[in-house]
């Protein structure tokens, strides 16, 4: 019985551990779902912005109240979770504060202190953000695709966070032994006297809890990720890297467009002409996209990054004027139908069965698509580099050139350029008489 403790606090690391490493390999799945793009280039660029944005937060400090609150929950949060790494030897080893013994009571303290007064600094940072979400009204807290799970998933995040600070600051208060030396309690020495007149035995039980709870609760948080809009706090890095670094409002061509276009162009080519001997004929290329297959894997990762803050729906001119419209739903849709897909492939053994589904029209409307004004405001405005208006761009592409399913305006305008030479209704011939005009 003297190692139970032990046994089963590896046996809880083990199933957290495992059951994290299990969600990031279906995380990994989903997102490879998404069609191939080389985003290989100019890689010293790429890790200045991974260093910049990613961890430098220099893009949420342009909103300064929410951005030096969240570099204080940001910053503290990592930084006292290194101090899991002596609950974890403590945990495995029967041994009790391990780092203590080994960087001397000094350094130790200093540690300790230091990691107290972020957690406070933490704790009161996260009541902020509880009260600018459920109390302050804040527009973008507001919006209809914030209602249900995703006002409920913001909260728990703020619960995890208070309750996880609270059972740090707790587990020290309660440490007799580590009161006593008074070597790096400033913020845990006020909450010790709620504990006057228990006993020894009380104390020792009540700090016991703490570091059990805490540890645990460390472990449904990692695993909670999964399911969270917090998955930012892993795939922010990556999606920083790998970033489009052309210049915005650049847009790509579709290989499939280039490839008709030069067949097109070519006298000798042959649209109909047989495949040559032992290969097979090529699937014709759908042009845009309707689902998420047919986005790119970046564009999917862009999805499981959104951190739902909504700066991008905040800033998007066609939402201000009361359009459908809303970059954040775009990216929260974009997931949801890719976490659909994902538990379609799951449940019939790796392979999507089709559902009937799409992400066009029964997620995404193309009242929404066609409403944006592609001014590139909400991938300025992320604080992630993420770009809602590329699925955008892609999904009106396959509403163009796939279902000719254009506003009206827009099909005549592309019927004048096809008949005419120009955006405008008139004879070509009638093209040159401004220049007639004295």
């Amino acid at each position: 019985m003297q190692y139970l403790p032990n046994i089963l606090f590896a046996l809880a690391l083990v199933l957290g551990v495992g059951f994290f490493v299990m969600n990031i390999r279906k995380l990994s799945r989903n997102i490879k779902l998404g069609k191939d793009v080389n985003r290989t280039d100019n890689k010293p660029e790429r890790l200045k912005n991974m260093i910049k944005i990613a961890l430098g937060q220099s893009k949420m400090v342009k909103r300064p109240l929410s951005g030096v609150l969240h570099i204080i929950v940001y910053v503290g949060f990592i930084i006292i979770n290194i101090e899991v790494l002596e609950i974890i030897i403590d945990g495995l080893f029967g041994t009790h504060r391990v780092f203590r013994g080994f960087l001397g009571d000094g350094f130790y303290g200093f540690l300790i202190g230091f990691f107290e007064i972020l957690a406070a600094l933490v704790f009161i940072a996260v009541v902020v953000f509880w009260l600018r979400r459920n109390i302050s009204n804040i527009k973008r807290f507001l919006t209809k695709e914030m209602k249900g799970w995703p006002k409920k998933d913001g909260n728990n995040i703020l619960y995890f966070e208070m309750v996880l600070m609270t059972l740090f600051l707790v587990m020290n208060a309660t440490d007799f032994h580590f009161q006593q030396a008074a070597i790096g309690n400033p913020i845990s020495q006020f909450i010790t006297p709620l504990f006057d007149g228990f006993s020894l035995e009380t104390i020792h039980t009540i700090e016991r809890s703490a570091w059990w709870i805490h540890i645990l609760g460390i472990l449904v948080f990692l695993n909670y990720l999964y399911y969270s809009k917090h998955l930012h706090i892993l795939l922010a890095f990556p999606n920083t890297y790998y970033a489009n670094l052309k210049p915005k409002g650049q847009f790509t061509n579709l290989e499939s467009v280039t490839n008709e276009v030069k067949l097109m162009m070519d006298p000798d080519a042959d649209p109909y002409a047989a495949p040559p001997e032992g290969e097979e004929e090529a699937i014709p290329e759908k042009f845009g996209a309707s689902d998420v297959t047919d986005l790119n894997w970046v564009q999917l990762m862009n999805a499981y990054t959104c951190t739902e803050c909504g700066r991008c729906t905040s800033s998007c001119p066609a939402n201000l004027t009361g359009k459908e419209l809303s970059p954040r739903k775009i990216m929260m849709d974009t997931r949801d139908r890719l976490e659909e897909v994902g538990r379609n492939i799951d449940a019939n053994k790796g392979t999507f069965v089709d559902d009937g589904k799409q992400l066009l029209n029964d997620y995404i409307s193309p009242e929404e698509l066609w409403a944006c004004t592609s001014c590139n405001a909400c991938v300025e405005e992320c604080p992630v580099n993420i770009d809602p208006l590329s699925i955008i761009m892609d999904m009106r592409r396959y509403l163009v050139m796939e279902e000719s399913a254009a506003p009206q305006e827009l099909n005549m305008m592309m019927t004048n350029i096809e008949n005419n030479g120009a955006p405008w209704q008139y004879n070509q011939q009638d093209r040159l008489n401004w220049a007639n005009e004295e």
